[in-house]
Parts: C-alpha cells; structure tokens; sequence
C-alpha cells in the first residue's frame, strides 16, 4: 500500500487530469442521460449535481480544516509545559 501511495504522490499531475477527466466525464454524461419527471429544481440544469458535489466536498474541506486548525491544534510546546 506504501508502494502505491508513494506512486501516485510521484505522479501526482497524471491523478490530477485523470481526476478532471472523469469530472468532465460525468458532466458530458448528464448531456446524454435520459430524464424523467424532474424531483428538484437542480435536476432541470444540465451538470448540476456534478458542480454541486465537487463544490460541497470542497467546501466540507474548507470547514472541517478550519475546525481542526481551531479546536484540535495545539502549541508547537504543549506538551513540554
């Protein structure tokens, strides 16, 4: 597992684009997928869910780092005191 982490930390612009691919990917996808009665207003948008979810893990991202760096971190000589 070691071995194949430090793989994809060395080609870490080759996981990048295939990462983009696949998030245009899905948004090309919803061209083509087939719709039934829309349940949201989102589902009338083409590609929405995709941006929605890219842009909620993000931002999941944004938040738990915050509260992490806020409630967690300590002094660098916390534990010397």
């Amino acid at each position: 597992m070691a071995k194949f982490l430090e793989y994809l930390h060395d080609h870490a612009n080759i996981v990048k684009y295939v990462f983009f691919i696949f998030l245009i990917g899905t948004v090309v996808f919803d061209f083509f997928a087939e719709r039934h009665e829309a349940h949201f207003w989102g589902d009338h948008i083409f590609g929405f869910w995709t941006i929605f979810g890219i842009f909620g893990c993000l931002g999941m991202i944004v938040i738990c780092k915050g509260i992490a760096h806020a409630w967690l971190m300590k002094d660098e000589n916390f534990y010397d005191k």
